[in-house]
């Protein structure tokens, strides 16, 4: 139940088992599931959420998310294609942190802390590249069969992409109707902090999953 809850990359049993059994291109199928997987993927949510709460100019909102989608992609693909093993749970407390990175930075707290701003262009680049390879040691944990591989690792790629512009859709129908409300500053600050602990919490599960469940 722990690994379970603990994982924001699963792949479910069926999903597995379809993965483990095709070969050959299978493009829709691996569209629909690399959809999904962002999709369901909260702490991926999470990290949007906290990269565009601020944001209101859609140009700002596309540089953002282009940097996010950029980094995500080239480790995905590169992950998987090259085997990179790497600790599921490692890789996804770095993931919790960068939910902790974001709505700090979104409070002012490494402004007052470290006395400048660091380049949160540069972060969320970075951080896409830790999503990508969340993405991949989850993908590399079935037996996908080479053949085909490459052109469904685009596809999964491309799934993820719409999954992200669904997801980042209804965050920002959202976010519309919620700046447009007193609440908004009132409770910019406590969502903020919501964001933190649910971060220091994802993290905490990962580090039982690391050093605790076999």
């Amino acid at each position: 139940m722990l690994t379970g809850t603990a994982s924001a990359h699963g792949v479910d049993t069926s999903d597995a088992g379809y993965i483990a059994e095709i070969t050959g291109a299978n493009l829709l199928p691996f569209v629909y599931l690399g959809a999904k997987h962002m999709i369901t993927g909260y702490d991926h949510i999470l990290f949007l959420f906290g990269v565009i709460f601020f944001l209101y100019r859609m140009e700002h909102i596309g540089i953002y998310v282009s940097l996010f989608a950029i980094g995500h992609s080239t480790t995905m693909l590169l992950g998987v294609f090259f085997n990179w093993a790497v600790s599921s749970y490692f890789i996804d407390a770095i993931i919790a942190l960068s939910v902790v990175y974001k709505a700090l930075d979104n409070v002012g707290a490494f402004q007052r802390w470290l006395g400048f701003q660091p380049k949160t262009k540069a972060a969320t680049l970075i951080f896409g590249f830790f999503h990508g390879l969340g993405l991949a040691t989850k993908i590399l944990e079935y037996d996908i069969s080479p053949d085909g591989l490459l052109p469904n690792l685009i596809a999964f790629n491309v799934g993820v992409e719409i999954g992200q512009l669904m997801a980042l859709s209804c965050i920002l129908i959202l976010m519309g109707f919620w700046r447009r409300t007193a609440s908004f500053w009132k409770l910019a600050f406590s969502a903020n902090v919501a964001m933190i602990c649910a971060g220091f919490v994802l993290f905490g599960y990962q580090l039982v999953g690391l050093f605790v469940v076999p």
